[in-house]
């Protein structure tokens, strides 16, 4: 009986590429499942600071009406509109 050292080469390459391949993808399947958590959790982080700073902001709006502060409540619009203007939203909207 005679080996064919070709095929069999062939298939030792063929059954090692495939448990490399396989070893790979566990470790890259973990490594999404485990950044998906975390950006999971950041956009949770990120909805919680959104709604508080929303909140703060009808807050402290609401404060300016009832003291009837116009001054600072010039001011507040000029800081709010002045960062809208620099993160390109205004722009955006009006577009």
């Amino acid at each position: 009986m005679n080996i064919d050292w070709v095929i069999l080469g062939w298939l030792i390459d063929m059954v090692l590429n495939g448990f490399v391949w396989l070893v790979i993808a566990i470790i890259l399947l973990t490594l999404i499942n485990m950044t998906d958590t975390w950006t999971k959790k950041a956009l949770e982080l990120m909805v919680k600071a959104d709604e508080w700073i929303r909140k703060l902001i009808d807050n402290l709006f609401d404060w300016i009406e009832k003291k009837n502060l116009q001054i600072i409540s010039s001011i507040v619009f000029l800081i709010v509109f002045g960062i809208l203007a620099q993160l390109e939203i205004i722009p955006k909207l009006i577009t």
